[in-house]
């Protein structure tokens, strides 16, 4: 009887404040050893109460927050951040009436080409300029933790997604406003504009939107996936009048929970009329729906198979019609063929032409470092998936290779003419679940760059929380690599974290490159240009501080992650702020120049 009134009564007492909703609802993941994948409470103070309650109406949260009121809401978003809301600041408007001309795409999506090399040939600045950057104006993202929405540039405007779910236009010299659009949910994408000035975006419950980039105004949005966990990350490609738009989920977490029945998601790549935003054409990862197959550790009904989330841009190959995508693994028991697989997908119908799996037996979810790994399937997988975009690169005489990396440290070499057979394979990594190369290299042609995360962590103990942490002596490194055969061409070192709390060297973000230089961020919190032909470091940044904003906000800097730095008209941009992964939080968009210009 006791225990009875235990599991009926002690709940609802427990949940009359937002402390007992806290720990009904989110306390298993943010309190215990599962918070090295998910922010710890401390991190979640950072935020705004809006953020918070956003998060858990129409973020990556929804499905914890879907059976709860509007003030059963606030009260946990109360009880984490002392009622802190966002700042009220007034966002300095862009005086004036200022053209806006869609054919100077400067930096479009998540690289210049479609074939996301993430090179950038015509930088406005020289490598021998690089070391005179300096600070030109920063920006801050009201009440977010995460800065890891990459930018766009185009005619001088920067368009930029953040946590909050706001996405903004900004002038890239001055970083007054043209327009703020308020999505539904946290816009991740980097946005991906069309030759008409559209821009398109996604956000992170599985909403497409198109809007005018003179404007702001919305034209269509649209949802791609009704899955509770559907996400997308990987910015969306614009190719003759289609969006190719990849789905990802975050289906892996709840995982964490055994009386979660895990699980039903599974990836595709979808082709929308990029006019109305209507489907074309659809390419599942795994092509029949999931069913229930059997129950978990303690009973709870398991489905399989599921996973397959697709989590980096796609990149176009006119010449032979395709595009080409790496994907994630598998959650449930079997694994499929297209996991962890690198795809070519018919451009005009969506049809798969050919794909080479580079990790079977890849099956995992959260649940493997859960207590009781209830979830966890009976042979854990390495969660080697891809987060990386393939890049297609040419190797003279008519001969071209599409290069992918992977959490596995490897990286590899296909042919796109022979079914993608292998051509060569390099380990430039150690590997791990976050380690090996996380969100993708760049390439100039004559050498491809390979940042290593590795991020690794360590167990520790508080008065406040055991669990994790982020190990300051593991991870990080860049690495050359020739394209023509693998060969590593020279490494640089890592970062020093020193006496730096929540710190890694890993170097998890996305490479850029522009002729003679490269640019890498940390999970240290540091912006490095790297020389290209010998790795010497050229210029360092530390953003990990306080910054006073053209908009007025608090903002401060932490660890850079997933997106890359954007070169474009001269300057540099990148944000700060990675409070996800045991990473520093931080809310910052920073924009630097030559001294002087």
């Amino acid at each position: 009887m006791r225990v009875l009134f235990f599991l009926l009564g002690a709940g609802t007492l427990f949940a009359q404040d937002g402390a007992g909703w806290y720990r009904l609802r989110c306390a298993g993941c943010h309190d215990s050893n599962v918070a090295a994948r998910v922010p710890r409470r401390s991190d979640l103070a950072s935020m705004s109460t809006e953020t918070i309650v956003r998060t858990l109406t129409t973020g990556s949260m929804r499905s914890q927050g879907r059976d709860l009121t509007a003030d059963q809401k606030a009260s946990i978003a109360r009880f984490l951040t002392g009622n802190r809301p966002a700042a009220q600041v007034e966002m300095p408007r862009c005086s004036g009436a200022t053209p806006f001309d869609p054919s100077k795409m400067e930096w479009n999506g998540w690289g210049v080409d479609a074939r996301n090399s993430r090179f950038q040939p015509n930088p406005g600045l020289a490598s021998a300029d690089v070391p005179r950057l300096k600070l030109k104006w920063a920006f801050g993202f009201p009440g977010d933790s995460v800065a890891f929405g990459q930018a766009t540039v185009v005619d001088g405007r920067i368009f930029a997604g953040s946590q909050g779910g706001r996405v903004y236009s900004l002038d890239a010299r001055s970083g007054c406003a043209h327009w703020i659009f308020d999505a539904g949910a946290a816009v991740r994408t980097a946005p991906e504009l069309d030759p008409q000035g559209t821009v398109y975006f996604g956000d992170l419950a599985a909403n497409v939107y198109a809007v005018e980039g003179s404007s702001g105004k919305l034209k269509w949005k649209v949802n791609l996936d009704p899955h509770p966990h559907a996400r997308i990350t990987g910015s969306p490609k614009w190719h003759a009048g289609r969006l190719i738009v990849p789905v990802s989920s975050f289906e892996e977490g709840p995982a964490a929970d055994p009386k979660y029945a895990c699980c039903t998601f599974r990836g595709s790549v979808v082709a929308l009329d990029a006019a109305q935003g209507r489907e074309v054409w659809r390419a599942w990862m795994i092509p029949e729906p999931p069913r229930r197959k059997g129950k978990n550790k303690i009973g709870t009904p398991r489905f399989s198979p599921s996973g397959i989330g697709v989590w980096c841009s796609p990149s176009i190959d006119p010449k032979r019609n395709m595009l080409y995508v790496a994907t994630g693994d598998n959650y449930t028991e079997p694994d499929t063929p297209l996991s962890d697989a690198v795809i070519a997908i018919d451009l005009d119908s969506g049809a798969i032409r050919w794909s080479k799996q580079m990790t079977s037996d890849d099956v995992w979810n959260t649940g493997c470092i859960a207590p009781g790994k209830g979830n966890c399937p009976d042979k854990e997988g390495p969660d080697f998936d891809f987060g990386a975009s393939p890049m297609l690169i040419d190797l003279g005489a008519g001969k071209q290779a599409l290069i992918t990396a992977q959490k596995s440290g490897m990286v590899y070499a296909h042919d796109p003419d022979n079914g993608g057979n292998l051509l060569w394979s390099t380990r430039a990594a150690e590997g791990g679940k976050l380690g090996g190369i996380q969100w993708g290299p760049a390439t100039d042609g004559q050498r491809i760059y390979v940042a290593v995360s590795d991020l690794a962590w360590r167990r520790f103990e508080s008065r406040l929380y055991r669990g994790f942490e982020l190990d300051p002596l593991k991870g990080g490194g860049l690495k050359a690599l020739d394209p023509g055969t693998g060969r590593i061409l020279w490494s640089a070192k890592p970062g020093v974290c020193g006496q730096r709390g929540q710190c890694s060297p890993a170097q998890s973000a996305a490479v850029t490159v522009i002729p003679g230089a490269l640019f890498s961020g940390a999970v240290d919190g540091h912006l490095r240009a790297y020389a290209a032909d010998d790795g010497r470091v050229l210029w360092d940044f530390d953003t990990a501080r306080d910054y006073q904003t053209v908009n007025g906000v608090k903002a401060h800097g932490g660890s850079i992650d997933s997106a890359g730095a954007v070169v474009a008209g001269g300057m540099v941009f990148a944000t700060s702020g990675y409070g996800l992964m045991g990473g520093m939080p931080g809310n910052v968009l920073l924009a630097f120049s030559v001294e002087g210009q």
